[in-house]
């Protein structure tokens, strides 16, 4: 058994009477400690899919199970990190990197402080432990909702485009941050991007979607082509060019049948 396993799940929206079809009936296996990334055209269904799994879309049809059990409303099984720098501007980065284990009773205040600094030092913000979360970068304040997110020993990470929003540089080193969390954490990740190259960089496979309403046009298997070993200088290899020409390859067509579709609608 899959520990996350997206089982013939649909989802449509209504607005104004109108109903939405967003997701056809998909499924999709994910295993323990793997980083899966979402890759498609924009307003397919990606990002509600993993809210979905989140608990922060309601399930229309089919079921989503972690390890056996289907899934509800949200809890402390799955971390989302988004895109916007979701960071408590009136605690320090150590405080906002211990928000999350606040509630926990099963931890002794020592406990709790080792493992804020532990996640602290990981994502390199030791330095600025005592500094409020206004008063640092944007790559920074992503870095603290990583922490944050982290600190709280979530099952599953879900992460919306979190880089996004970043310059070029930042997104480089943050990428590889997330690539040492992963190795180092092994947790179980869906991640939602734009960027064929960000996709192919961190995943163990990438899911391709269609356009709206979604469904998987493909499931391509990263780690077969490129292995385990991920750094900036494996983007100019042969593997990995071709492997993003193949994926830009299939959302390009995927686009252009959209937009045809798009088209005889409106006539």
């Amino acid at each position: 058994m899959a520990f996350l396993s997206i089982q013939s799940v649909s989802k449509s929206f209504r607005t104004d009477g109108v109903e939405t079809e967003v997701l056809t009936p998909l499924s999709l296996d994910i295993d323990r400690g793997e980083l899966v990334t979402f890759l498609g055209p924009s307003g397919c269904g990606k990002t509600t899919l993993m809210r979905m799994v989140g608990g922060l879309e309601s399930v229309e049809a089919g079921r989503i199970t972690l390890d056996g059990v289907t899934l509800g409303p949200p809890d402390r099984r799955r971390g989302m990190v988004f895109q916007s720098y979701a960071a408590f501007p009136w605690l320090t980065v150590r405080g906002n990197i211990a928000f999350g284990l606040k509630y926990r009773t099963d931890l002794t205040n020592a406990e709790k402080t080792a493992i804020t600094d532990r996640y602290l030092d990981m994502v390199g913000l030791k330095a600025f432990a005592d500094q409020y979360t206004n008063r640092i970068s944007g790559g920074m304040r992503q870095r603290v909702a990583i922490a944050r997110t982290l600190a709280s020993d979530p099952d599953v990470l879900l992460m919306d485009e979190p880089f996004g929003a970043l310059d070029a540089l930042t997104r480089e080193h943050l990428q590889q941050q997330l690539l040492g969390i992963n190795e180092a954490e092994q947790k179980t990740t869906i991640f939602v991007t734009h960027d064929v190259e960000e996709a192919i960089l961190l995943a163990h496979r990438v899911v391709i979607f269609s356009a709206r309403p979604a469904q998987i046009l493909s499931v391509v298997d990263i780690g077969a082509g490129l292995g385990t070993q991920r750094d900036e200088a494996l983007r100019q290899s042969a593997a990995f060019q071709s492997l993003r020409h193949e994926i830009q390859d299939t959302i390009r067509v995927e686009y252009a049948r959209a937009r045809e579709a798009e088209e005889a609608h409106a006539v």
